[in-house]
């Protein structure tokens, strides 16, 4: 066997380059387990972590720049925060970096962004298992906590909360959706079939809906009805308003309770003389135009939505002139000025409604305005999520305060749901806020005698179109059931 000489290889001897080590902050996307969680006065909070959006170009964002989307459909961070992304790559179309804020996406575009994210406290209270079945779950939803992840709430979610007590594989499949700020029963589907046949019940209009909302000063006695079409105004801001040229939204509303202000006690004494009115001709002037100013004490109304628009039971309150006394939008004076838009489907002062509101919770505490001169100062002062002025350590984004217990819910609370043929039924007891108040008395649950829903098939009647109906658009059958107040579109 012959043996074959083989030269040695050359080596290099070059001396390696300095290895550079990587950034402290790494901001690659994860998906912590277990959720970074934790409880603090009375809140469950969320330790910053990174993550990745990922959405796919909708039909309206089409043939526009990438930062135009950002500055126009997103709240969560300023405009300077959004054109920096675009340009050190934190925002990606597709994968790679844009050339410039002025790329356009196109249809089947992926846009994705990597940010540290903070996201806002929500309440600490649990989430109320009403019923629960091999395919479904009902559960009591606290206030002020989101369905599904969305906006600046991505793990302070219902769904993300129910995962996190039930194991990461859990998939929980909401049937029907609640506003963030309401409260009440809601249906988790366990699985797919379930879940489908109970979200074709209620798209399909066969499930009753009641809610228990709060609202300033004394509701009417009699059954009201209002047929208010109901418009988006703002999708980045959620706004909404009774708008002639809107689409259709119908609810029934029938007065529960009334608690007058409490009188105070005169130890026996003559009751004192009220104060002389000092006013200046022009505050009372101002003040004849503040409608709510006269509406004391406040009344417990059940509801029914016969459709189903965003805010409509919010803002067809604020419509009929009685608002969600605590609703940091609709019963709010610096936004909608001293009438609080009731009875107001005409005017065309949206642009400057748009404004004031965006400014809410940012240089201004978002709050409910509708109370009487002497309290608003005493509000001003407590605890309310607003800009500190103080930024992460990590991104620099501006940091937000806790949210003050004012801000975790409104007084709207989803009681029950029903399905039209009396197969099921599921419901709360009513919230805290909705009993009599110290010494007062009055119902501690809803009757058979406040039930709106008596009305339901002959305004269900009226809204598909059926039936006999006369000039004021009440059907007979409604004409026949008792007193009732009709407020047209």
């Amino acid at each position: 066997m012959a043996l074959a000489v083989v030269e040695p290889m050359e080596t290099s001897h070059e001396e390696p380059d300095i290895f550079v080590p990587p950034s402290p902050i790494v901001t690659t996307p994860c998906d912590p387990w277990p959720r970074p969680y934790y409880l603090e006065d009375g809140l469950r909070k969320v330790h910053p972590y990174h993550y990745t959006y990922n959405t796919y170009c909708k039909q309206r964002w089409r043939g526009r720049e990438i930062l135009d989307i950002f500055a126009t459909e997103f709240r969560d961070r300023p405009l300077d925060y959004y054109k920096e992304a675009v340009e050190c790559g934190k925002v990606v179309v597709n994968g790679k970096k844009v050339a410039s804020v002025q790329h356009k996406v196109v249809n089947g575009d992926i846009i994705s962004h990597t940010l540290h994210r903070h996201e806002p406290p929500v309440t600490a209270q649990s989430i109320g298992i009403v019923h629960e079945d091999n395919d479904m779950i009902v559960i009591n939803k606290p206030a002020g906590v989101p369905v599904h992840p969305a906006g600046r709430y991505n793990y302070n979610s219902i769904v993300e909360i129910m995962r996190a007590e039930r194991g990461y594989n859990w998939n929980p499949l909401p049937c029907n959706r609640l506003d963030r700020l309401t409260s009440g029963v809601m249906f988790i589907g366990k699985h797919a079939k379930a879940a489908a046949k109970l979200t074709d019940q209620i798209m399909g209009r066969t499930v009753k809906k009641e809610y228990i909302a709060r609202v300033i000063g004394e509701f009417p006695a009699e059954d009201v009805i209002c047929d208010q079409p109901v418009m988006q105004i703002s999708p980045k801001l959620g706004l909404n308003r009774a708008r002639a040229s809107g689409k259709d939204a119908k609810t029934i509303f029938k007065r529960l309770a009334y608690y007058p202000p409490p009188v105070k006690p005169t130890n026996g004494a003559q009751p004192a003389e009220p104060p002389a009115d000092t006013r200046t001709d022009r505050e009372k002037e101002r003040d004849s135009h503040m409608s709510w100013k006269s509406k004391e004490g406040y009344s417990i109304v059940r509801c029914l939505p016969l459709t189903g628009r965003t805010h409509q039971l919010r803002v067809h309150l604020q419509f009929l002139g009685h608002p969600i006394s605590n609703d940091p939008i609709y019963c709010n004076q610096r936004v909608f000025g001293p009438t609080l838009a009731a009875g107001d489907a005409l005017s065309d002062n949206d642009s400057e409604i748009i404004s004031k509101l965006s400014k809410m919770g940012k240089s201004e505490v978002a709050q409910a305005m509708a109370y009487h001169d002497e309290m608003i100062e005493e509000y001003n002062k407590r605890k309310a999520e607003k800009m500190t002025g103080e930024k992460c350590g990590v991104c620099e984004t501006p940091l937000y305060s806790d949210p003050g217990p004012h801000e975790l819910g409104i007084y709207l609370h989803a009681k029950r749901y029903a399905c039209q043929d009396g197969r099921w039924g599921y419901e709360t007891g009513l919230p805290v806020w909705a009993l009599p108040p110290l010494g007062a008395e009055g119902p501690t649950e809803t009757t058979g005698e406040t039930d709106p829903m008596a009305l339901v098939d002959g305004v269900g009647n009226l809204e598909l179109g059926e039936g006999v109906c006369d000039g004021d658009g009440v059907s007979e059958h409604l004409k026949q059931s008792g007193p009732l107040l009709v407020m047209p579109g």
